[in-house]
């Protein structure tokens, strides 16, 4: 009987230290927990910065590009950024940038974007898709001293830029729309 319960109590230390060990490797180390900590708080701050750059995306279209507070594309824009255009030609400068934007409103004073239907990003990548407006209303110069006469008509075609950031300013921007849309809204494309 005493070897009996000798061997019952072995057998149940046993039991009880592999059920322990077992226990301890199936749940996270504190090295483990420290690094999903870890990954969590970058992913965290990585989805802080996305967002910070849509809102000062939002605040670039709705407000500075729409209301041409040009002094402003500072906020948004480093001071040599890239810009690549949707005919294929690329300028680099935020002074060069502002004078081809003031452009557009030559002949559509009223030219705007005031949605974003679609934005999201990852780390230093933003993408932003818009709805870009506005009416021929005044002369549009083509060089050499010449103008095409307003036709009055209003465009409204789908649009959007891919950012790439730096320290808070795009330093890359990527501006898709359809030339060709554009010219048959507003009555000087083939339709």
């Amino acid at each position: 009987m005493r070897y009996l319960l000798s061997v019952l109590m072995l057998t149940t230390g046993i039991l009880l230290t592999t059920a322990t060990i077992g226990q301890a490797q199936s749940k996270p180390g504190t090295r483990e927990v420290t690094a999903l900590r870890q990954q969590l708080k970058t992913l965290t701050a990585a989805d802080a910065r996305v967002k910070q750059h849509l809102d000062i995306f939002d605040t670039l279209d709705y407000t500075v590009f729409s209301n041409q507070q040009w002094e402003r594309f500072h906020e948004s824009h480093a001071k040599n950024i890239k810009v690549y255009w949707p005919d294929g030609h690329m300028t680099e400068g935020l002074a060069v940038h502002i004078e081809d934007m003031k452009k557009l409103f030559v002949h559509a004073p009223d030219t705007r974007i005031k949605i974003h239907p679609i934005k999201f990003g990852s780390g230093d990548f933003t993408a932003v898709t818009g709805v870009f407006e506005g009416t021929f209303t005044q002369p549009m110069p083509i060089g050499e001293g010449k103008f095409i006469q307003p036709t009055g008509k209003a465009f409204k075609m789908p649009m959007a830029t891919i950012g790439i950031w730096k320290d808070g300013v795009m330093i890359e921007e990527h501006l898709f729309w359809d030339n060709q849309t554009y010219a048959n809204q507003v009555g000087l494309g083939q339709q």
